[in-house]
Formats: C-alpha cells, structure tokens, sequence
C-alpha cells in the first residue's frame, strides 16, 4: 500500500533558547507515501498559545489541498461525522466560518481566495431534519420557494443561503505567505517514525492524515477517493448542491468545480474518464447551460477518513524515554469547513502539553 516517492515538504521555525520544541508532521504530497512534511517548531517563554494556533491552522492544514493536488475547493457546509458530538461539529464549523468570514471581509480576501457565496441545497425528498444545525452559522437561511424549485423540477425542498467559498490553490499558498513572512522557513525531511523526532523535540504535533496509518499505525483511518471537473462557465454565479452531496456544481473566482464522488477505500489517483462523463451528466441536469461550458480538466484526491477525527494527547514511551503526541487528523471531507476550529481544539492540546512539561512535578510524572 506504501510506496517509495519524493519527500514532501514541510516547516521550521527560528530557534529560541530556553524553549520547548514542538514538532508537526504533516501529511504527504505524493500520492499514499508515508513521507511527511514536517514542521519544525521551538518557541520561547512568551506568548506561546497564540503562536501556536497561528502554526497548527497555517501549517498543518497545508496537507490536505495538497495532498488532493489542489482539486477541491470547499463552499463551506457541514456535513455530520460519525462518532462526534453535533455541539462539538457545530462549534468547529461556526470558528472555521467565522474565521473565513473575517477573511473574506478583508483586503486580503482576492489573495486568499475566500468569498461569500450564494445558493440553494435541494432534497429529491422532504428531509427529516429540514433546518440542519448549521442553520444560523451560516447568513440568511431559509426554505426555497415554489417559484426558485421550479428551476429544480426532480426536486420537491430546499434551502437557500449564504456562505463562504473557499479556493484551496489561492487559500493554501496565503497561508504559507502568512507562515514565511513570521519567520518560517521551509524544508525537507522524510519520516519513517516518530521516535526519529525524538530527543531533538518535546513534543510532536501528528497531522499526516492518511499517512496515519503507518505513523501513527491507525488501520482506522482509509481514503475516500473524490473526483471533480474544473470547467470555465463565468455565467454561473450560484451554487447548487444536492442533498446527497454528491452531485454540485460551486462557482469559484477561477473557474467552476462540477462533482462528485465518494468511493471508499480506493487510492486510485488516476482520472476516471467514465465517471467524469456521469459528473458532468448529473451537473447539467441541475443547471443544464453548463453544456456550453469549456476548458474542463479533470482532478482526483484522497479524503482522509475516520469515524471521527482524532483529535488528542498520546505519549509514547519507550525505553524510558517519553514522547508527547497530539493526534490533529481524520476530518474526511470536513477539514475547510472544520479546519480552525480543530485547529484551535488542537492548540489547547498543545499548551497542556508544554505546561506540563515546564511542571517539575509534571516532568517527574512524564
């Protein structure tokens, strides 16, 4: 299932002295290697939870658009994850879209590729919960009209709202901006284990998504391979998405994203010209001027899927040496649309960690 490949890329900081090492490891660029870009990380006494959240939503969620080649874009909904609390989901999506929002209100919005996005989720029937529990995150919920689902006429319901689009090929690379004009540096390194990591660092920061399975060795952890069509259609300014969610079609500032698919456990990077065809098939049936639309490159990735993300503290002991471990992976097709949140969630993990390993008492017990 792993295969040798190129090392991927990750991040160091500036080195402080009398600091704590903090450790991130990333998830491959290239296809299933378990190669990691990694972020090396040391801060000093000061104010060491901001620092931290900045690093872990900037730095550890490169993976994921990366690891997809960048294909996907995310207008941002949430969809429910097993074996999570829906006040723990609800608490993610409303940070991320907070976050995004802010961002989208900037004067950096164009760069970082963010934007409101207006449009309509349409059910084939009535769903049993009709207002979903991020109605009031998102702007202006509300229930379609009769006279917007006669656009619509295989569907009898649907919702209409505003949120926020999230292109991964503009938003990833500001992040990175963000990151290097702070003082980051990025480099190269391949990791087989973390204990190579140790004594070098304190603590490790495991965010290598499917790359978990070999790392962290978490068979629950398996890809969901997505395939989409990026096509020019600047006609197109709103978004429709089917209930299932498997079938949209997201206006971006670059183009227009026509999906989709979920196809559990296969690792297949190839495009699949078949379903490529289905896609755009389904698509122009919920907005059928799409036929006209030209320059369609097809694009494939890898969800990192989990019954939940794994989002905690582990220490790893061997040989009477101890490695603190915070476990950040595992959002599925959830990580824009949870990714500050987590990440926050995350960086509370963290600073426990350092407290306690700045506690004599701690130490002792670590």
């Amino acid at each position: 299932m792993w295969g040798p490949g190129p090392p991927a890329s990750g991040l160091t900081c500036q080195i402080l002295p009398q600091s704590i090492g903090f450790h991130f490891v990333g998830q491959s660029l290239y296809r299933q290697m378990p190669t990691a870009y990694v972020t090396l990380q040391k801060f000093g006494c000061g104010c060491i939870l901001r620092r931290v959240v900045l690093y872990l939503n900037e730095v550890t969620y490169l993976k994921h658009s990366r690891y997809h080649h960048f294909p996907f874009c995310s207008t941002l909904l949430s969809s429910l994850i097993t074996d999570t609390p829906i006040h723990k989901q609800k608490q993610w999506f409303r940070e991320t879209f907070d976050h995004l929002f802010a961002v989208a209100n900037s004067a950096e919005a164009v760069e970082a590729g963010v934007h409101l996005v207006s449009g309509w989720q349409i059910f084939r029937s009535v769903p049993t919960e009709e207002v979903p529990f991020w109605a009031d995150v998102v702007l202006g919920f509300r229930k379609m009209t009769e006279a917007e689902l006669k656009k619509f006429p295989e569907h009898v319901f649907g919702q209409a709202f505003t949120t926020l689009k999230c292109e991964g090929s503009a938003y990833l690379p500001w992040l990175q901006k963000r990151v290097t004009e702070s003082g980051g540096l990025i480099v190269t390194r391949r990791v087989e284990d973390l204990w190579e990591l140790h004594p070098s660092f304190d603590i490790v920061v495991n965010c290598s998504g499917l790359g978990s399975r070999h790392l962290a060795g978490d068979l629950e952890i398996f890809p969901v391979r997505g395939q989409v069509l990026k096509v020019q259609a600047p006609w197109v300014k709103h978004f429709i998405r089917d209930g299932s969610g498997l079938t949209y079609v997201y206006p971006g500032a670059f183009n227009v994203t026509l999906g989709g698919c979920r196809q559990k456990g296969d690792w297949n990077l190839s495009p699949d010209a078949e379903m490529s065809r289905d896609i755009l098939s389904r698509c122009c049936a919920l907005e059928p001027s799409l036929q006209g639309a030209w320059d369609t490159q097809e694009k494939v990735g890898l969800r990192p899927f989990r019954a939940g993300v794994r989002l905690q503290t582990e220490l790893l002991v061997r040989d009477g040496q101890r490695l603190p471990v915070v476990h950040h992976y595992g959002h599925g097709n959830g990580g824009y649309s949870m990714h500050w949140g987590t990440a926050l969630e995350a960086a509370r993990l963290l600073s426990e960690c350092v407290q306690s390993l700045r506690t004599p008492a701690s130490k002792s017990k670590l």
